[in-house]
């Protein structure tokens, strides 16, 4: 179980609710720049209908103005989950979502992902009312589009021991969230000892999400029990047998979630 601290939100204390009830959380990530308006709507009610616990909204890029605001708005109205923004850039921010990640990527070599779209994007957030979940990201390789966008120095595949310093480090610097995330469309998971070293230094402090890579029960299920919190599924579960995808996953993560409880 995840201890909150007393800045916690309405969505974090979701998030440890759940993971208490059920030992893990799955997150299913709508990028309306591809699945936007009521594609996007359709994709996220079906995921929830399989067992999503959160539907997250974002992408690295094209994610804003009407679009967004369309996409979750339309999201609202068929789901009874939270809806998260997993916002590429200051301008990811509607106020029609529940909450957003208020994130930084670790490991970029940028100033502008470590601190500057921060401070641009920290007014927005705030007139828009919604709940801000200090986040960490981590890029891992292969990192893909998001790598390359956020110019990422990624975490090798071999070096568990940097994952876990990385994540260490986002623990100490105050994030309530980590999501490591090896890209939009990776072949496979990263190795689960990668997985392991990140969730050994949360240490129940930070939430951990993994992203990148999950196709299928099996590995869904072993990122769970190398101790990820939750798993994120986006471009693998977007055909037409999203439902029974989703579910398989959700299943297979159950069963190992639950041997924590």
């Amino acid at each position: 179980m995840v201890t909150l601290g007393k800045s916690s939100g309405k969505v974090e204390k979701y998030y440890a609710d759940t993971i208490a009830k059920q030992g893990a959380m799955l997150f299913s990530l709508v990028d309306p720049d591809k699945t936007g308006g009521e594609k996007g709507a359709r994709l996220a009610q079906a995921s929830c209908e399989a067992g999503a616990d959160v539907i997250q909204v974002g992408g690295s890029i094209g994610a804003q103005g009407t679009v967004l605001d369309e996409t979750v708005k339309m999201i609202k109205e068929r789901v009874n989950v939270p809806v998260v923004l997993f916002p590429g850039n200051i301008s990811g921010i509607t106020s029609y979502a529940d909450a957003t990640y208020f994130m930084y990527m670790l490991n970029s070599r940028d100033v502008y992902w470590l601190s500057t779209a921060q401070i641009q994007g920290a007014p927005v957030v705030q007139r828009s009312k919604i709940e801000a979940i200090p986040t960490a990201y981590l890029v891992l390789e292969p990192g893909r589009a998001v790598g390359w966008i956020g110019n990422a120095n990624l975490v090798p595949r071999d070096r568990p021991d940097l994952a876990y310093a990385c994540a260490l480090a986002a623990r100490y610097m105050g994030a309530h969230v980590l999501i490591s995330d090896s890209g939009s469309g990776a072949s496979d998971p990263a190795p689960i000892d990668v997985v392991g070293g990140i969730a050994k230094a949360c240490a129940n402090e930070m939430f951990y999400i993994y992203g990148g890579g999950v196709k299928n029960g099996d590995q869904a299920g072993d990122v769970i029990k190398a101790g990820a919190h939750g798993i994120q599924i986006g471009t693998a579960f977007e055909g037409k047998d999203v439902a029974e995808r989703t579910a398989r996953v959700k299943k297979a993560m159950l069963a190992e979630g639950k041997k924590r409880i």
